[in-house]
């Protein structure tokens, strides 16, 4: 490319970002001026249109001006795109995700709120909110129009706005589904302590289940309908894993922790009234109950997909089971100082005590089943990943990120033991012992040494082993492209299994649709002798009608 080209590209490129960024400002502006103004008119009387004449203005000035400018520049922007070099600009893909997501969390949110406000008796108060759902309503809709539509829609990113709504909804779902739960579990336990007062216990219940509907039906439409579970893309397994694995991973976790603090309190410590003790327990038991249906069902998916997600749900899994097992051991060396350093310590120890118990007695097991640090043969032949080699790198990266992350805890701990003794000898500190001023930060040093010392232990042994397998699988196919009738996910990890590479499956229409892909032992050996030797960055593997399996290497 000349370097004329070269200034003509990143001139178009510019001027792409510049006009997105400013239709992206000029559409959120009208949409807060109309709600604005819609929302006055709305309001019960007169005083409620005319009392804030500078929202008045301000309303008026973002609708009547932030309004045609808007509509302008989209029309500018619209007639642009017939050029498919400007739909496949990665500038107008970013603007119609951004302006979708922000449209759907703001259509979902003011109308939810809107309807659980009327719920709860408050007559002004939902008006706005439904001013406000309905104009962002209409955006939303007009911008999934444009995101649908054949003719120009974006050809990159065309996926993120499914997987973006389908995670959207899960978490403004799972939210209403813990408060609603938790609102229940409440009630009952009122009952239990005869302590039932305040508005009607159906109430708060029913606030949360709206959004829990809410939520899942705008999960269920982008999951389902808008082919959310079915994205293949790189986006797609990262969400699994982070919104999927990570956030249902610590909601079960810390649910289930601070069940085993109330109960073990309840048994050893019941210092204050059961009323107030009891008071942590019904959300926690709902956080711990919704978080693992989720948790688990995304683990099963994560379990179907190729083998860098499952290998990335598995390792999160334990992640996030080690930092429950290693904050309880850091709070149990805390408790423990202060219960020496003070024999006749008071509560206060004890209920720090058991909190750092429930929380290594809820980490440890979730760590120990997945991690299996026994199993000295794990870290290179097992984890579901089914591809040693791929499992036994993103190990030792694991392992790498354990190591580094428990360096720099360490060192910020061993300051602030620092800070605290030249503090206490040097200055004139009331107040108080040593071991008092330095337990918290010891705690936390001593669990963090233990994380380190143990994974950089593991890291030193795995670093040693090959590749099960050794030198014959080499890797040499960087991509797969798939094309088949039938089901796609045997033969799709026949494929990782072979090559370690990722593969697209592109689904074959017409009379090889009904062919179902291979999976048995003698397609596996068949596969591996047609990939043997075969090297490339793209490689297309395609299965006939009759079963046949054809390799073709693609020129990049």
């Amino acid at each position: 490319m000349s370097a004329e080209a070269e200034a003509g590209a990143a001139q178009r490129t510019v001027r792409s970002i510049i006009s997105y960024l400013l239709l992206f400002a000029l559409v959120v502006i009208a949409a807060v001026g109309l709600s604005g103004l819609l929302g006055r008119l709305l309001g019960e009387g007169a005083e409620t249109a005319t009392a804030d004449v500078a929202g008045l203005a301000r309303s008026l000035a973002f609708t009547l001006v932030g309004g045609p400018l808007a509509v302008l520049l989209w029309r500018v922007v619209w007639r642009q795109l017939g050029d498919g070099a400007e739909r496949g600009s990665v500038s107008w893909g970013l603007y119609v995700t951004g302006a979708y997501l922000i449209s759907l969390i703001t259509v979902a949110s003011s109308l939810l709120g809107a309807l659980s406000t009327l719920i709860g008796g408050h007559s002004l108060q939902w008006r706005q909110s439904m001013a406000t759902g309905l104009v962002w309503a209409a955006v939303w809709a007009w911008h999934r129009w444009m995101w649908r539509d054949l003719r120009k829609r974006p050809l990159h990113l065309a996926g993120v706005p499914a997987v973006l709504g389908a995670y959207s909804g899960l978490v403004i779902g799972t939210g209403g589904a813990v408060g609603a739960l938790s609102a229940l579990l409440a009630a009952a336990l009122r009952e239990a302590t005869a302590t039932a007062v305040g508005k009607p216990w159906w109430v708060s219940v029913l606030q949360s289940l709206v959004w829990a509907v809410g939520g899942g039906l705008v999960w269920w439409w982008h999951w389902n309908h808008d082919g959310g579970r079915l994205a293949g893309t790189g986006f797609a397994g990262v969400a699994l894993i982070a919104v999927g694995v990570l956030g249902p991973g610590l909601l079960t976790l810390s649910g289930a922790g601070i069940t085993v603090f109330v109960l073990l309190r309840l048994l050893f410590d019941r210092v204050e009234a059961a009323e107030l003790l009891l008071e942590p327990l019904a959300p926690a038991i709902a956080a711990a109950a919704i978080g693992s249906l989720i948790w688990v069902y995304h683990r099963g998916l994560a379990r179907e997909s190729p083998v860098t997600i499952r290998q990335g749900s598995q390792l999160v899994t334990s992640g996030v089971a080690l930092l429950a097992a290693a904050s309880g051991t850091g709070v149990i060396v805390n408790a423990t100082l202060a219960l020496a350093a003070t024999p006749l310590a008071g509560s206060g120890a004890r209920t720090l005590l058991f909190g750092g118990v429930s929380s290594l007695l809820v980490g440890g097991p979730v760590w120990w089943f997945v991690w299996k640090p026994l199993d000295r043969e794990s870290g290179v032949t097992s984890g579901a990943a089914g591809d040693s080699g791929s499992w036994l790198n993103a190990r030792r990266l694991y392992l790498m990120v354990v190591f580094g992350i428990s360096a720099v805890v360490a060192v910020i701990t061993l300051l602030v033991i620092g800070f605290r003794l030249f503090e206490y000898y040097l200055g004139e500190v009331t107040g108080g012992s040593l071991v008092d001023r330095i337990r918290a930060p010891l705690g936390l040093l001593a669990a963090t040494c233990l994380a380190a010392g143990y994974h950089f232990a593991v890291w030193r042994r795995e670093r040693a082993v090959p590749t099960a397998g050794g030198p014959a699988r080499t890797h040499a196919i960087g991509q797969v492209v798939l094309v088949t009738g039938g089901d796609p996910a045997p033969l799709r990890r026949l494929i990782e299994d072979i090559t370690g590479a990722g593969v697209t499956v592109w689904r074959r229409a017409g009379a090889g649709a009904a062919v179902a892909a291979p999976a048995s032992a003698a397609d596996a050996a068949r596969l591996a002798g047609e990939l043997q030797g075969v090297s490339g960055r793209r490689v297309l593997v395609t299965v006939r009608p009759d079963g046949t399996i054809d390799v073709i290497p693609l020129q990049d």
